[in-house]
């Protein structure tokens, strides 16, 4: 199929790229030190870093616009808080607050020993104070108030009143009747054993302490004070306590940083070392070190220089961007080790500049696709509604730009500059020149130090590294095997099943106790929080949200069947519902008040709200009409991330199917928002940028079957990775959603690499394309993705959920997109022999060869083994490498014009054949598949079907095809010519 060749596009890229590497190559110091000097410049944007750090955890890790966030709009526009009644029910955010929980170490929290111990902790904490430019801030001047009186923790004010008789005391559960007021335990009292309404034990107390929300400068300063004195009172023996506050998620957020920066040095000394370690020659001259420790530094230059210029500008720095520079790290090595690779593969005795352009016709186009689907994956990663998201995907695509310049810039630069170090034999340390041979009575150890420059004699070039050959010898032939390859499909089946299992098991959103370090005191908060008050979940609001006749029964019969609707979720508690309408509706009974009629509804309402100051706050009552009002439902039983989202759709979908215009609200769904877009917004990213990357692929790969090729290996790598992070306990969520789009740009790294190289081979058969391809690129391609790993790994001794997931999911991305390019895309390339069309013209010669044979009157035996020498020797002539003669020809004597020939009748008259004297004739060894090229001279001796014949008496006789050439390799001072070229396989064979 030649036709299926699409190189419009990638050829000349690849040769516009050839004159920029000869360009650079000529020029390397300009190109070295620009890149300097522009990272010092762009890297005083760190200057910055503090002023644009944005680590909100509602702004960054909510979606822009969700509906919850409307809804609050809604919620503060009617219904203002009235400072003077707080009720933290009708809070339209988390408030301000400090809490502790307190666990019984014995069966029962409620003994006195236990309530004595929680007392002391009551009673420091409020007499806790803060001294603020000679003002003193205390609990009882900052607290919200209720009735002049600050909030106070009822089970506490149970307690005082009982006294000793408290642990006799038979308290009802989740309302107990405290004087002539019901009070609400379920969210003070947990882990409960309630007997007929009657609390038996209960394992934990929960306390809050609110304070005013308008003040929030002088309120932090005391929640800080809270965090500093509070742990040094916890020196308790009958309970044991976990604290938080309302900032504390925040804060300790906020923290992380001190945790992951230690990491970054860490993780460059341990890329600097491998590479180093895959660079390392036994060659004193050859040897890559610095080429190696300078690719780092230009992927490390990347960052700087991204990093500066986004903060130059003014773009905000999100936790999630940290993770960035491990990210940009490995895909800086993995360019580095092909360009060092496609560097090797060039002749050594080439000028630099000319085998810097070699290098880059080779590299570039394969790293050119590597980094625009990275980067468009990245940018396609902007749509997405999360801003952490958007900040990470800003940062990252612009530094891998950046690391794509430094690559063909500054490392190409010091790649020319190596190369004339090399050029002159100089040491690779001392950079004194060394000899290329080494003294025979000199060490091995002496060879290994004082002795390099060597090159392969065939090629010219860099002698190949044991992985190569590893690749060629061992692994690639085992992997072109037929029950191999049956076996490569098995485990791939048995790979793409499990897969799409855990794809059906994963779970979604963020749970925002991870947002803190493992071992903060907010985790353990929130394990006790969990473990003991799960049971009574948020109080939701039920809004009517536009003026609405409360006195129409028609109407009424509306609300109250949509009423019914909440009341029978299966969250839902029914026996708590707090209710204006139906309050007012039992005051107009006792007051004998027609509630049907509009005026007598209106006329007294003012008066009922003014008595009821807390349904003051539910109704927004202003020039005589009803704008909008609510009532409160009770959620129980919603504990885990799956039970939230149910919650909100549920809860939406019941308000959206009544004909009542409604909307439910509570602070947390702010945070459950997340739910409604993560997949969606997931599934849009991952199919728009597969798209992107196909037709990338098909534009910069000449071949398009070869392109849906690594089309599928994206889809293929993204329900792996989707299918294993869910077995691996990851959620899908907003780090998570980030990694997913890393995924599609690195599994097309693997997959386009090999792709492209198994489309460029000149191999005959779809096997030995494979075997060319794992041998050019599958050392390179692993060297890239251990490098990545080990950029990545010290990210799991993280004590932080978002840097371990990174971890995570980057591991199973690197993995299955390495196992893919170096294990399944050979094989399934091997099933479509269609990516070259050179395998059909070697079939049509075969044909044309065969057909002449049987017509050929004078064919025999002999002639017969000729012919299929010849086709055997064709399709050797394919795969060699024609290089340049470097050896002068002795023509100190004239050479005869006609040669002998005999065997082939067709192609010789009178046993003679006329060769022009300057055109060689040459013969492909059948045995090492060298190729000779002779000069015809009349002094050269051949064997000619066992005899030897001599000029110039005789002609020089060349019998049928199998000439063996005996002739010096040196021209002697009778002037015997020389064998004027040997070459061979392009590896090197």
């Amino acid at each position: 199929m030649a036709g299926c060749k699409t190189d419009c596009v990638e050829k000349p890229i690849s040769i516009g790229f050839q004159k920029f590497g000869r360009f650079v190559g000529s020029n390397p110091w300009w190109f070295f030190l620009c890149p300097l000097l522009i990272s010092t410049l762009l890297g005083s944007g760190f200057y910055f870093l503090e002023e644009r750090e944005s680590n909100d955890i509602e702004e960054q890790f909510t979606p822009v616009n969700g509906p919850a966030k409307l809804e609050r709009q809604f919620v503060q526009q009617n219904f203002p808080l009235n400072d003077s009644v707080f009720s933290n029910q009708r809070l339209y955010t988390d408030g301000v607050y400090a809490s502790f929980i307190a666990v019984s170490t014995s069966p029962s929290i409620l003994t006195q020993a236990a309530f004595r111990e929680i007392e002391r902790l009551d009673r420091s904490i409020r007499a806790l104070n803060v001294s603020v430019g000679g003002e003193a801030l205390t609990f009882d001047g900052l607290c919200a108030r209720r009735y002049k009186k600050c909030i106070p923790n009822k089970i506490l004010d149970v307690y005082h009143f009982y006294g000793e008789r408290f642990e006799k005391t038979e308290l009802t559960f989740p309302f107990f009747r405290f004087g002539f007021t019901p009070v609400f335990l379920g969210y003070s009292v947990g882990g409960v054993n309630v007997s007929s309404a009657v609390l038996k034990s209960a394992k934990a107390i929960r306390f809050f302490y609110f304070l005013k929300e308008d003040n929030r400068s002088r309120t932090d300063l005391w929640l800080n004070e809270f965090l500093k004195v509070f742990p040094s009172n916890l020196s308790t023996k009958f309970i044991k306590v976990t604290y938080s506050t309302s900032l504390s998620r925040q804060v300790e957020f906020e923290a992380n940083t001190k945790d992951v920066i230690p990491l970054f040095s860490i993780t460059y000394v341990i890329a600097i070392a491998f590479s180093i370690l895959s660079c390392l020659r036994f060659d004193c001259v050859r040897n890559k070190v610095w080429v190696a420790t300078f690719g780092v530094l230009s992927a490390g230059l990347a960052v700087l220089s991204s990093f500066g210029m986004m903060l130059h500008i003014g773009v905000p720095f999100v936790m999630t961007v940290a993770n960035s520079p491990f990210l940009i790290l490995g895909i800086g090595v993995d360019d580095m080790f092909i360009l060092i690779s496609c560097w090797q593969q060039t002749n050594v005795h080439d000028r630099v500049e000319d085998r810097l352009a070699n290098t880059y016709k080779e590299a570039a186009i394969s790293i050119t696709i590597t980094t625009l689907t990275d980067v468009l994956a990245f940018y396609i990663g902007l749509m997405t509604p999360f801003r952490s998201v958007q900040s990470f995907c800003l940062y990252t695509s612009t530094s891998i730009l950046f690391c794509y310049i430094y690559s063909i810039t500054f490392f190409g630069a010091f790649l020319v500059l190596n190369g004339r170090r090399e050029n002159r034999n100089q040491h690779w340390l001392t950079c004194k020149e060394v000899p290329e041979e080494c003294p025979t009575d000199q060490s091995k150890w002496h060879e290994l130090c004082c002795v390099g420059g060597a090159y392969d004699l065939h090629t010219g070039s860099e002698e190949v590294q044991p992985m190569n050959h590893f690749f060629k010898k061992y692994y690639g032939p085992f992997l072109t095997k037929s029950w191999t390859k049956v076996f490569v499909i098995l485990l791939y089946m048995l790979y793409l099943t499990v897969s799409i299992y855990g794809c059906f098991q994963i779970k979604e959103g963020i749970d925002l106790r991870n947002l803190a370090a493992d071992d903060s005191y907010v985790v353990r908060y929130y394990d006790d929080e969990k473990a003991y008050f799960s049971e009574y979940g948020p109080n939701i609001m039920v809004i009517v949200r536009s003026e609405f006749s409360y006195w129409d029964e028609k109407n009424m019969s509306d609300l109250e069947s949509c009423v019914e609707d909440f009341k029978n979720l299966s969250f839902i508690e029914k026996d708590i519902f707090t209710s204006w309408i139906k309050s007012y509706k039992y005051y107009g009974y006792h007051k004998n008040l027609n509630l049907s009629a509009e005026h007598v509804f209106k006329d007294n309402l003012g008066t009922f709200l003014r008595f009821y100051s807390d349904f003051r706050q539910d109704v927004n009552f202003t020039n005589n009409s009803i704008y909008a009002s609510r009532f409160f439902i009770q959620t129980v039983n919603i504990s885990t991330a799956l039970d939230e989202m149910n919650m909100l759709n549920k809860l939406r979908d019941t308000a959206q199917r009544c004909p009542v215009p409604l909307l439910v609200y509570h602070p947390a769904f702010i945070y459950h928002d997340q739910y409604a877009v993560i997949v969606s917004n997931t599934i849009q990213n991952i199919a728009v940028t597969t798209a992107v990357m196909l037709l990338i692929s098909l534009l910069l790969i000449p071949n398009p079957l070869c392109s849906l090729w690594v089309t599928f290996s994206i889809a293929s790598v993204i329900v792996g990775v989707t299918g294993f992070m869910a077995l691996w306990d990851v959620n899908l969520d907003t780090i998570s959603m980030i990694i997913l789009v890393v995924c599609i740009g690195f599994s097309v790294d693997f997959s386009a690499h090999i792709s492209y190289s198994f489309v460029s081979s000149k191999k005959l058969s779809a096997n030995e394309k494979a075997v060319d391809a794992l041998f050019s690129l599958g050392y390179p391609i692993l060297q890239g993705a251990v490098s990545t790993i080990l950029g990545v790994v010290v990210l799991s001794a993280s004590k932080n959920y978002i840097f371990r997931t990174f971890f995570k999911i980057m591991f199973l991305v690197i993995f299955f997109g390495l196992f893919h390019g170096i294990t399944f895309i050979p094989v399934f390339l091997t099933f479509f022999d269609m990516c070259s069309g050179m395998y059909d013209k070697v079939n049509k010669d075969k044909q044309g060869l065969e057909d002449q044979a049987t017509g050929n009157s004078h064919g025999n035996n002999i002639q017969s083994k000729a012919k299929e020498n010849d086709l055997t020797e064709k399709e050797i002539y394919f795969n060699h490498t024609f290089l340049p003669d470097v050896t002068e020809p002795c023509n100190s004597k004239p050479c005869p014009s006609v040669w002998g020939l005999t065997g082939i009748s067709q192609d010789v008259q009178n046993s003679q054949m006329c060769m022009i004297s300057t055109i060689p004739m040459f013969k492909v060894d059948s045995q090492t598949y060298t190729v000779h090229m002779y000069a015809n001279h009349d002094t050269a001796t051949f064997a000619v079907n066992g005899q030897s014949k001599c000029g110039p008496d005789d002609q020089n006789c060349v019998g049928n095809v199998n000439v063996k050439s005996e002739m010096s390799n040196h021209c002697t001072a009778n002037n015997i010519p020389s064998i004027f070229s040997s070459f061979s396989d392009v590896d090197g064979s």
